[in-house]
């Protein structure tokens, strides 16, 4: 029997957390991981109470012609790793790694990377590395230096 690694491991549970995920273009999961245990997962989907993308029927930037990567603010998803991180203590998450899973509107595999607020939130948080898995295998990136 072969095992999966632990970036396989984790990137797959932030694979099943984009499942949940209320966006009509990406499905994106992140998953916080420090001393081999999970801290938080977030997926993207509308804010509490607001009204969802799926359930709506309809992607506001996909009606306006809004490119992959533009206008975030005009957008009702909050992204995977800002719920991620929302949902943990700074504290836990000091020195962790988040694994960030993504997927377009066919269910095929994106190259995820965070936006430039989400890197933000990350370096803040204090989370020390990122990992994603792409066509060409598992890339890990490091955020901050602790």
């Amino acid at each position: 029997m072969q095992r999966i690694s632990k970036d396989e491991y984790y990137l797959n549970i932030a694979a099943a957390v984009s499942q949940r995920s209320t966006c009509l273009r990406r499905r994106y999961g992140a998953v916080i991981i420090k001393n081999d245990e999970i801290i938080a997962t977030g997926y993207n989907g509308a804010a509490r109470g607001e009204p969802n993308c799926c359930d709506e029927g309809e992607c506001w930037r996909e009606r306006n012609h809004i490119p992959h990567g533009e206008q975030y603010e005009k957008c009702v998803a909050v992204h995977a790793e800002q719920n991620a991180i929302i949902s943990a203590a700074r504290r836990d998450m000091l020195g962790a790694t988040l694994y960030l899973a993504g997927f377009d509107d066919r269910g095929e595999l994106a190259a995820p990377a965070p936006c430039l607020i989400c890197s933000r939130l990350i370096k803040n948080a204090g989370i020390s590395e990122i990992v994603v898995k792409t066509e060409n295998g598992i890339e890990r990136k490091k955020v901050c230096e602790l």
